[in-house]
C-alpha cells in the first residue's frame, strides 16, 4: 500500500513539473506538449517505483511520436513534441559542428589564397596560368577535392565548390585570374578593331559630305541661272504696266456659314465648317441668299421623304440629306450655338400658300450631358411665339425627348413616343416641327408638324376636327452680330 502511495505522489510531482501550454478543456486533450527530460525518461523513480517510457504506437523516423510513462497503477500520455524536441537538439548539435567545420575551411582557404597571390606576384614572368604559383594552386585545389569529396566548380561555374554532405568548398584563384586576363585581352582587341572602324567611317563621312556639298552648290547655281533667265525674258516682253491681279481669297477654319460672306460669289450650297477645332470639320447647307444670307440650316421639311420618328442616337448624329429633308444633329447644333451667340429663324408655309416666320434673338442647345436642353428667347415675327405660348406650354429650358428617351415634363408617358418625333417637349407641346409630314389636313392624334399659334389653328384638343398640315418648314441660324 505504501508503495502505491509513493508511486501516486511521484506521479503527481512529475505532472506538476511538466509545463502545460494551456488550461485543460474538453477540446484540448489532444494538445501537444513540450518534452521533459527527467528520471522518468529512464524509468527510474526514487522509492523503487517501476517507471517505463515508450512510444504509444507505431511511428516512422520523421513522425512526431507520442510517449507514455507507466507508473503503476497509472499510465501518463506525454505530448508529441517530446520526440520533436529530441530531434531538434540533435539537429542543432549537427548544425553547430557544420558551422565550426566551415570556419576551419574558410581559414585554410584564406591562407592558401594569400600564399598563391604572393607566388603570382613573385613569379609574374611565367605568364598567366603557366607559372609555378598557378600549378601549386591547382594542386592544392585538387588535394582539397580529394580530401572533401567535392568539386571546385559550382553550378554557375564561378569557382566555388561544395563538398558532398559537408557544405565546405574551395576557391580556384589561379583559374579566375587567368580567365580575367583572357577576357581583358579580348576586350582590348575588340576596342582596337572598333577604333579602326570608327576612323574609317569618319573618313567616309567627310568624303560624302564634301560630295553632297558640291552637288547642292551645283543645283543652286543652275536654279539661279534659270530664274535669272526667266526674269530677263519677262522684262523684255512686258513693256507696258500690267494690271493688278486680285489676290485669291482664303478662309481659315470658318465656324459657320456667315464666315463665307466675304466670298465674291455667294450662292446656296454645301460648305465645310469648323465651329470647334477639337471636334473636327463637318458639312452644312448654307443659305447665302435669303434675308441677307449667312444662314446655317439645322432642319428642313419639304415632301415627307424622310421619317423624323427616330431614336436618340439618330437625332444625336443627324440624318437625312442637307439638300432635301434632314436634321443636322444635336451634337453639331450644340457646337454651332456654343461657338457664337446665334439667332434662330423659322420659316413656315401651309398648303394654302400662306408663309409666316418666327425669329428668336437667343438660341442655344446644351450638350448631351445636359440632355440638349433648349434656351430660347427674344421672339419677333408673324407666325406667333408657339415655343412659349403660355405658362402651361413653354418649350424654353426643356430637355430633348425622343421615342426611346423620355426627358419631357409629362408624368404619365413619353411625349416623343405619342407624337412620333424628337423635340423639346413640355407636357406635351404647343409646337413640334419634327412631327409626321402630312400632305393634306388630317384627323386623329395631332402628331403632324405643328405650330400652335398659326393663324387658323384649331384650339380643340380632341381629334374631332381636321388638323392643319404644313408644306415646308425651315430652321436656320446665324450669328447675332452678323452684318450682311
Amino acid at each position: 500500500m505504501r508503495l502505491v502511495m509513493l508511486c501516486v505522489v511521484a506521479s503527481t510531482t512529475l505532472l506538476l513539473a511538466v509545463p502545460w501550454s494551456s488550461a485543460a478543456e474538453p477540446g484540448d486533450r489532444a494538445q501537444r506538449w513540450d518534452k521533459v527530460q527527467d528520471k522518468a525518461a529512464t524509468g527510474e523513480v526514487s522509492g523503487g517505483c517501476p517507471v517505463r517510457m515508450k512510444p504509444s504506437g507505431q511511428c516512422g523516423e520523421e513522425d512526431d511520436c507520442p510517449y507514455q510513462i507507466t507508473l503503476p497503477p497509472l499510465t501518463i500520455q506525454l505530448p508529441k513534441q517530446f520526440r520533436m524536441l529530441e530531434k531538434t537538439m540533435k539537429e542543432l548539435q549537427s548544425l553547430k559542428e557544420t558551422v565550426n567545420r566551415l570556419k576551419r575551411d574558410c581559414q585554410e582557404c584564406r591562407q592558401q589564397a594569400d600564399q598563391s597571390l604572393q607566388r603570382d606576384s613573385g613569379e609574374a614572368a611565367g605568364g598567366p596560368g603557366t607559372g609555378p604559383g598557378f600549378l601549386e594552386i591547382q594542386s592544392s585545389t585538387s588535394k582539397e577535392e580529394r580530401r572533401d569529396g567535392g568539386t571546385n566548380t559550382g553550378p554557375d561555374g564561378d569557382g566555388i565548390g561544395t563538398g558532398s554532405g559537408t557544405g565546405k568548398g574551395t576557391v580556384s584563384t589561379g583559374g579566375s585570374v587567368f580567365e580575367m586576363q583572357v577576357k581583358m585581352n579580348k576586350m582590348s582587341n575588340s576596342l582596337r578593331n572598333a577604333r579602326g572602324q570608327i576612323t574609317a567611317l569618319q573618313g567616309r563621312l567627310e568624303e560624302l559630305s564634301l560630295i553632297n556639298m558640291r552637288n547642292v552648290e551645283a543645283i543652286v547655281d543652275s536654279k539661279v541661272e534659270n530664274i535669272t533667265g526667266v526674269i530677263n525674258k519677262l522684262s523684255n516682253n512686258c513693256n507696258h504696266q500690267c494690271a493688278v491681279q486680285p489676290s485669291p481669297q482664303f478662309i481659315i477654319a470658318p465656324k459657320d456659314c456667315s464666315d463665307y460672306n466675304m466670298l465674291t460669289e455667294r450662292r446656296n450650297d454645301i460648305y465645310q465648317v469648323t465651329p470647334d477645332p477639337k471636334n473636327g470639320t463637318f458639312q452644312v447647307y448654307c443659305d447665302m441668299e435669303s434675308f441677307g444670307g449667312g444662314w446655317t440650316l439645322v432642319q428642313q421639311r419639304l415632301n415627307g421623304t424622310v421619317s423624323f420618328n427616330r431614336s436618340w442616337a439618330e437625332y444625336k448624329r443627324g440624318f437625312g440629306d442637307p439638300r432635301g429633308e434632314f436634321w443636322l444633329g444635336n451634337d453639331r447644333i450644340h457646337l454651332l450655338t456654343k461657338a457664337k451667340d446665334m439667332v434662330l429663324r423659322i420659316e413656315l408655309e401651309d398648303f394654302q400658300g400662306v408663309r409666316e416666320y418666327a425669329k428668336f434673338d437667343q438660341f442655344y442647345v446644351a450638350n448631351e450631358f445636359l440632355r440638349y436642353r433648349l434656351s430660347i428667347s427674344g421672339y419677333s415675327g408673324t407666325a406667333g411665339n408657339a415655343l412659349h405660348m403660355n405658362k402651361h406650354f413653354n418649350h424654353d429650358q426643356k430637355f430633348f425627348t425622343t421615342p426611346d428617351r423620355d426627358n419631357d415634363m409629362y408624368p404619365s408617358g413619353n411625349c416623343g413616343a405619342y407624337y412620333s418625333s424628337g423635340w423639346w417637349f413640355d407636357a406635351c407641346m404647343s409646337a413640334n416641327l419634327n412631327g409626321k409630314y402630312y400632305h393634306k389636313r388630317y384627323k386623329g392624334v395631332r402628331n403632324g408638324i405643328f405650330w400652335g399659334t398659326w393663324h387658323n389653328m384649331s384650339s380643340e384638343a380632341y381629334p374631332t376636327n381636321y388638323r392643319q398640315a404644313f408644306k415646308t418648314v425651315k430652321m436656320m441660324i446665324r450669328p447675332k452680330n452678323y452684318a450682311p
